[in-house]
């Protein structure tokens, strides 16, 4: 199934229009997210100020989750210490994953930043093994760039 991830995005900055408060878009994009993408369990952020902090839970929609990731630890943590998107296809077999959701079986990790800055990571988990593909990174980047976009950095006090 094709997701036209071009029209998510105008979606999504319709969404987010107006408003600059980092806990209500990240709220909101989350949701979107979550009901939007077929086959997740979970989408949500952990932010914190550096690559180099625990990653703190945000905003999210899904099953309760783990609050606290610790820095550099877990597919959200080699995301936000590298840098960079990171798409596991098989939780099961990344040997440094955090099981928040035994439901989950794949996973998608994109660094988040705000005017620059590291602010976190957005994180979508999905119950069906390999379900995040080359286009599901490229989009979701999108979405996530347009979400960063959208708002002032998170107060000190939620990360």
């Amino acid at each position: 199934m094709a997701i036209d991830y071009a029209l998510l995005e105008q979606q999504v900055r319709a969404l987010l229009a107006g408003e600059r408060d980092f806990i209500a878009n990240a709220a909101n994009f989350a949701a979107f997210v979550y009901h939007e993408l077929p086959d997740v369990n979970w989408c949500g952020f952990y932010l914190a100020s550096s690559p180099d902090q625990d990653l703190v839970l945000g905003p999210f929609s899904g099953r309760p989750a783990c609050v606290r990731l610790p820095a550099g630890r877990g597919v959200c943590g080699a995301a936000a210490s590298r840098g960079s998107t990171f798409v596991v296809d098989d939780v099961a077999a990344f040997a440094d994953h955090i099981v928040c959701d035994t439901a989950s079986r794949s996973e998608i990790v994109v660094p988040l930043t705000i005017g620059g800055a590291f602010a976190g990571v957005f994180d979508c988990d999905s119950p069906r093994l390999a379900r995040f593909t080359d286009g599901d990174r490229d989009g979701i980047e999108r979405l996530v760039r347009a979400f960063s976009e959208s708002v002032h950095p998170p107060p000190a006090a939620v990360r």
